[in-house]
């Protein structure tokens, strides 16, 4: 069978799977259980069966969840997709991540008209969901953090004028912008719902991967057993994190220029491999033809970019 009759196979297949997903993410939650994960999220729940006992069905993703059930790569990837706000369950991010390689590596082929760029191609469309799953959830991450002082200050006012704890949260759900009122408001529902306190503060934090946000629940915890002024705790540790929030703003704008230059320096060798091989593609074919000479100089060169750009983000990255 000619190379272009499989791509194109191949092609057609990865758009029919992106099709099937594509439909799967946008079928309704049909069940108790699945509308209580839009609340709690995904993976901090037992999935259990309605009273007819189906499941939802979505025959990809469906297989993928039984065959990683109770396994920690699944576990971990559930957690990623909760820091990230992703409404997605483990199997259908890992379809996504299969169809994303196919796609990828059938139009890198087509592109280059190389099986070794194509392969590369699929393995950069394999990754790339994780990376923006990651941009995602370090992004989400950062704005909780700048907004957690406000919060705090919110909470504070309101205990000193009498409101409980969930009423508070409940304030801050309907005052301050997301992603804060996203995550009070899930604490405030879980309650609502029959979870104790002390698990949807558990489940907040699961979310959100924030060392200022496990002090605020490791006071509102240690306050419900031992009693004390709550408003006063809060009140302290809204000063220190707005003072490490400033502190890092002014480091970061110091460290910029460092950053976006180790972008550049990495990102524009590639780049200008890319163009080159567009221009003259003979040209640059010569390091893939000529044998380990040229694949040596590939990988030697790959390892010293990344290399370069590990050590600056290190070197910029400055703990507070």
């Amino acid at each position: 069978m000619p190379t272009t009759t499989i791509a194109l196979v191949i092609g057609g297949l990865a758009i029919l799977l992106f099709a099937i997903g594509i439909i799967s993410s946008l079928r309704g939650r049909g069940n108790v259980q699945q509308r209580l994960e839009q609340v709690v999220g995904p993976g901090e729940m037992d999935v259990v069966d309605t009273a007819d006992g189906r499941k939802r069905a979505t025959p990809i993703a469906d297989t993928l969840n039984r065959a990683l059930e109770g396994r920690k790569v699944a576990v971990d990837l559930s957690t990623h997709l909760a820091r990230a706000d992703l409404k997605l369950t483990v199997g259908e991010f890992l379809a996504l991540q299969l169809i994303a390689a196919v796609g990828a590596g059938v139009v890198g082929y087509f592109l280059f008209d190389t099986i070794v760029l194509a392969l590369l191609a699929a393995v950069i469309g394999w990754f790339a969901p994780r990376w923006f799953m990651s941009s995602r959830q370090g992004a989400r991450l950062k704005l909780f953090n700048n907004q957690l002082g406000d919060a705090l200050n919110l909470m504070v006012n309101g205990l000193r004028s009498g409101y409980s704890v969930l009423q508070a949260m409940e304030a801050v759900s309907r005052e301050l912008p997301k992603p804060i009122s996203v995550e009070f408001a899930r604490v405030v529902q879980e309650v609502q719902l029959g979870v104790s306190v002390e698990q949807a503060l558990a489940n907040m934090l699961r979310r959100i991967n924030s060392d200022d946000l496990d002090l605020v629940v490791t006071a509102i915890n240690v306050q419900r057993e031992v009693g004390g002024n709550l408003a006063e705790i809060l009140d302290v540790i809204s000063f220190t994190i707005r003072e490490r929030v400033r502190i890092k703003g002014e480091i970061n704008t110091l460290t910029a220029q460092g950053k976006y230059s180790g972008y550049v320096i990495s990102l524009l060798p590639i780049g200008l491999s890319l163009v080159l091989f567009c221009i003259n593609k003979p040209y640059i074919s010569r390091l893939f033809t000529s044998g380990f000479c040229g694949w040596a100089m590939v990988v030697c060169g790959l390892l010293m970019i990344g290399t370069g750009f590990l050590a600056i983000q290190r070197i910029v990255n400055i703990e507070v």
